[in-house]
């Protein structure tokens, strides 16, 4: 039984991280640093965004197969089928979401909420243990090849991400596209959002895995 709620918070947590994701693309702020690749990719080539964000998380779990190296465990192959049904629900959530509104005050709040939701769904769905997110994963692999703690290693992988998507848009865009406020804010807020679901409800979460 602990197996199967485990199983359907683990999809909740997925859905509310996807719902988070495409609410801050909404505000027209800034996205998030790791959606922002495939945010820039869509707008430029007209790419879907649920399939842009597929290939980058592909290339999420390659990147932990090359850190990793013999460490690394075919298990984690599993983020990739995870990562077909997570790119999907982004394209459900980005094609249900319409917001026409120009005024600032009511895109921060958006941006408020995307960011309280995003770290509600990855607190949920990492505290599951179940396939990690790929680019959670990537995070993960990174600060154990540097020795480093999952902060250092998030916050090396964000500034890849938002210097790679400005390449991106100055190269062949022409401008810059995706990074804004509210990426800065997704750096700063998703991570004290995570801390504070963690610690409102890490009790109950641990009751369903051990």
């Amino acid at each position: 039984m602990k197996k199967f709620c485990r199983a359907v918070m683990y999809c909740i947590g997925l859905v509310i991280l996807a719902f988070g994701i495409i609410l801050n693309t909404k505000t027209s702020l800034g996205v998030s640093p790791i959606i922002s690749i495939p945010y820039c990719i869509s707008n430029i080539w007209g790419v879907n965004l649920g399939n842009a964000t597929l290939c980058t998380y592909i290339l999420c779990v390659v990147g932990q197969m090359l850190l990793r190296g013999k460490k690394f465990r075919y298990f984690d192959l599993l983020q990739i089928p995870m990562s077909v049904i997570f790119s999907r629900v982004i394209n459900i959530f980005n094609d249900i979401i319409i917001i026409n509104c120009d005024n600032l005050g009511f895109r921060l709040l958006l941006l408020a909420a995307a960011i309280i939701l995003t770290g509600i769904g990855v607190a949920i769905s990492v505290e599951m243990k179940f396939v990690p997110n790929a680019a959670d994963g990537l995070t993960q692999a990174l600060g154990e090849r540097m020795n480093k703690g999952l902060g250092f290693a998030k916050n090396m992988i964000d500034v890849a991400c938002v210097t790679i998507t400005l390449l991106i848009g100055l190269t062949f865009g022409g401008k810059v596209i995706g990074i804004g406020i509210g990426t800065l804010a997704a750096v700063l807020g998703v991570g004290r959002s995570i801390a504070f679901v963690s610690m409102l409800f890490k009790k109950q979460m641990n009751a369903l895995v051990n």
